[in-house]
């Protein structure tokens, strides 16, 4: 890839966010921005989607996405200006068409403007096209009704540039993010992922595919076992069952136990959950 293009678009994004609308940002975090966007712009074409916090949802930043050929998922900050689009009928002579039919409350919506798409015993999702002041275009909203014990405790706005997507999926889309930071989490605390310290690219590259890759595997035998798969995956437990397993098997090798026995069949049963979080 071309490292003289690279920098032209790392420099037109970081003028962007040089704007007076991004003042208040410090020069670390407008680099970061613009790095960020740099790398999505590297890889156009192999990802569609970028899901961010509310903190990115700006003109600038959503700009610099559209621009990278993909479309932002997030969440609708509380000073988002929205507005519902007029579908009624226009009156006739001259004069400018009336385009909108109000500005989208977010404590108390119209429902008359949103749609049904789908209901659980936890939450519905409800769809709308609006248009978005702040970007300039219209979007496809999704409100999240949550629901407990048959009540409504919450409200959630999310939101996406592709208006093309339905509610359904820019709720999964966004929720899909806090899966990846689960795998993420648990290769720091449990597989090793920030403690090689080879410089090589080859060799960190190895270690940080065999850290993520050794959360999946564990994840993967926990659903096939059909005993396990009923209850929710820990990682922590994953971990103390192998070193459980390790250790049983160096008593039984030192001590010549015949672990096929009925009375040590159950203790080791017993020992192999010795440590669980659960119990």
């Amino acid at each position: 890839m071309n490292t003289k293009v690279k920098q032209n678009f790392k420099d037109l994004i970081f003028k962007t966010l040089s704007s007076s609308s991004f003042s208040k940002i410090s020069k670390p975090r407008k680099y970061f921005i613009a790095y960020t966007l740099w790398l999505f712009a590297c890889i156009k074409g192999r990802i569609n989607f970028l899901q961010a916090d509310a903190y990115f949802s700006k003109k600038p930043f959503v700009d610099q996405v559209l621009k990278a050929g993909m479309h932002l998922i997030s969440w609708i900050r509380d000073d988002a200006d929205l507005k519902y689009i007029y579908r009624g009928a226009q009156k006739p002579g001259k004069g400018r068409h009336k385009k909108y039919d109000g500005k989208v409350d977010r404590k108390n919506p119209n429902m008359e403007y949103f749609i049904l798409e789908k209901t659980t015993e936890e939450y519905q999702i409800f769809s709308a096209l609006v248009y978005c002041k702040t970007f300039k275009r219209k979007i496809r909203l999704a409100l999240v009704v949550f629901n407990k014990n048959g009540k409504a405790i919450a409200r959630k706005m999310y939101f996406s540039t592709d208006t093309d997507l339905t509610a359904s999926e820019v709720f999964n889309y966004y929720r899909s993010r806090f899966q990846i930071e689960f795998i993420y989490r648990d290769a720091k605390q449990y597989t090793g992922l920030p403690h090689y310290q080879g410089r090589s690219k080859e060799k960190l590259d190895f270690h940080w595919n065999a850290a993520l890759t050794t959360i999946n595997l564990a994840k993967m035998q926990h659903q096939q076992d059909e005993k396990l798969a009923k209850e929710k995956f820990s990682m922590e437990n994953s971990k103390t069952l192998y070193n459980n397993i390790l250790l049983l098997e160096r008593f039984i090798d030192v001590f010549g136990i015949d672990p096929n026995t009925a009375l040590y069949q159950k203790r080791i049963k017993e020992l192999l959950k010795f440590g669980n979080i659960d119990d």
